[in-house]
């Protein structure tokens, strides 16, 4: 299918007897497409993945499968798509015996497998499939059974598992009552020692860049150590010790979690790299003496991390408006604000906070009609896409404020079309307010001709349901993003669908 097909096989208005033809051609994303069409059905399902497998797994969660209708022999992919969503248990034994390693992966992710499958699973000889299993498998049993396997990418699954006991999680980053790996996915592959490049240009490989062995299958190591850290089953006094590791990532996950004591939030304070300062800064878990003394941090990233704490103090993050580029973003802390922080807010005399403020759109009117009303232009744009705001106040917004509002006057929802056909019509033109007028359901065709002069409103522009009818037909002939889109517009005639499918 070339991309105008994939465009097509999204279009809602699309015929069944289009839809028919299209599956008999499908592939490749179209094929997804097609899968994730809401007027499919159990036999246009079952035809569509007999052509293309790998849509099983998407016709399966719609419920477009069912055990009934499918031959694991003949379709193994759609049949465990059925066992990962919990039915067709007859099934796992064969595909535990499967010789196509791919199917034993997947066939280690299902849930609620019977324990006879379990164990054969923990005894393949391929590692990809054991490590698949220790990954998902919600026993305490197998994943600490499995913590002990002789291959390290095993052990690296379990490091992730949530299931595994606290013991086994600290037991693998200390190593004490563990056996040593024996192997990893590095040495089992390549004449040690070896480090693999990242740019790598083997055919076939896969191995991670970065990813090396000694004999002591170090890269593997540390990363198994970094998701133990990161594991919230991981005690606190287990992985404390970590404060110095030398490597970035196994402090910044450690800065990250919420259960360390204050002295040791206080270590990570004082670390020489900055994103572990700003993981720690983001970490709601750290008291309000460290916040304010995190202020102090001359590294932008750190104070911009702690604008994001969501218990960040109202004065403190006062001050980071002047020491940080925030931007127009809702920080945590204002989404959480109460109905007095939100009035303390809207009358600061810090327009930063105003601003801040004014990205909630949850305001009450008042406290919104106040902010539309700001002379601060930042305010102003990050107020005029709130919902509710009436025509005149918008219309308000844009004299007041001129071009620095006019995209955000685009995006409110209930901008009506003839505000949104002379944002359109500005010159020169505006290109973010193009782009969000192209977007908008309330964009008529005059609003839209001119979003098709922009390379990134086009493709937008063009999915427009607004759009004339001849309009979308002469952008199937354009670029391919253009073209995808206007053959997935529903007002797209019907001529032109069936032109266009084989």
């Amino acid at each position: 299918m070339d991309v105008v097909l994939w465009g097509l096989a999204r279009n809602p208005a699309l015929p069944s007897r289009l839809l028919d033809r299209l599956i008999e051609v499908a592939d490749g994303p179209g094929a997804d497409d097609l899968a994730r069409r809401g007027d499919l059905g159990v036999a246009r399902a079952v035809r569509l993945v007999e052509r293309c497998p790998e849509t099983a797994v998407v016709l399966v969660r719609a419920g477009l499968l069912a055990a009934d209708v499918v031959d694991p022999r003949a379709r193994p992919l759609a049949a465990l798509a059925l066992l990962a969503a919990g039915t067709g248990a007859e099934w796992a034994p064969g595909f535990a015996a499967d010789p196509v390693v791919e199917h034993r992966v997947r066939l280690a992710e299902c849930p609620g497998l019977p324990g006879e499958v379990v164990d054969r699973l923990a005894a393949d000889p391929d590692p990809r499939v054991v490590a698949e299993l220790a990954l998902w498998t919600t026993s305490a049993e197998v994943v600490d059974r499995l913590a002990r396997h002789p291959h390290a990418e095993v052990r690296a699954a379990v490091a992730l598992n949530e299931a595994a006991s606290p013991a086994v999680l600290a037991g693998l980053l200390g190593g004490e009552g563990f056996p040593s790996a024996k192997e990893c996915l590095v040495c089992a592959r390549e004449e040690i020692p070896f480090r693999h490049e990242s740019g790598c240009q083997r055919v076939g490989c896969d191995l991670p860049a970065g990813a090396s062995c000694d004999g002591s299958h170090e890269s593997t190591v540390v990363t198994t150590r970094w998701r133990v850290v990161g594991n919230p089953a991981t005690p606190a006094e287990a992985v404390i010790g970590f404060v110095d590791d030398p490597w970035l990532p196994v402090r910044e996950q450690l800065a990250s979690r919420p259960d360390l004591p204050p002295s040791t939030y206080r270590r990570l304070a004082a670390d020489p790299i900055p994103g572990v300062r700003r993981a720690l800064a983001e970490n709601p878990a750290i008291d309000e003496d460290l916040i304010r003394a995190l202020v102090l941090d001359d590294g932008h990233d750190v104070r911009r991390g702690l604008a994001h704490n969501p218990r960040v103090p109202l004065d403190v993050l006062a001050v980071l408006t002047d020491a940080a580029r925030i931007g127009p973003v809702l920080l945590p802390r204002v989404a959480a604000a109460t109905a007095a922080e939100v009035g303390e807010l809207a009358a600061s005399p810090n327009p930063e906070l105003r601003m801040l403020l004014a990205q909630r759109r949850d305001l009450p009117p008042a406290v919104r009609d106040v902010l539309a009303a700001d002379p601060d232009a930042k305010v102003a744009a990050s107020i005029a896409a709130h919902p509710g705001l009436s025509e005149a106040s918008l219309r308000a917004v844009v004299d007041r404020h001129g071009i620095r509002v006019h995209a955000a006057v685009a995006a409110n929802p209930d901008a009506p079309a003839a505000l949104l056909e002379e944002l359109a019509l500005h010159r020169p033109p505006i290109r973010k307010a193009l782009h969000a007028i192209a977007r908008h359901p309330n964009a008529t065709a005059t609003a839209l001709l001119p979003c098709l002069a922009d390379p990134k409103a086009k493709p937008l522009a063009a999915a427009h349901p607004a759009l004339p009818a001849p309009t979308i037909t002469a952008l199937l002939a354009a670029d391919p993003a253009t073209a995808m889109a206007a053959a997935g517009n529903s007002s797209l005639p019907l001529a032109a669908m069936a032109s266009l499918v084989p």
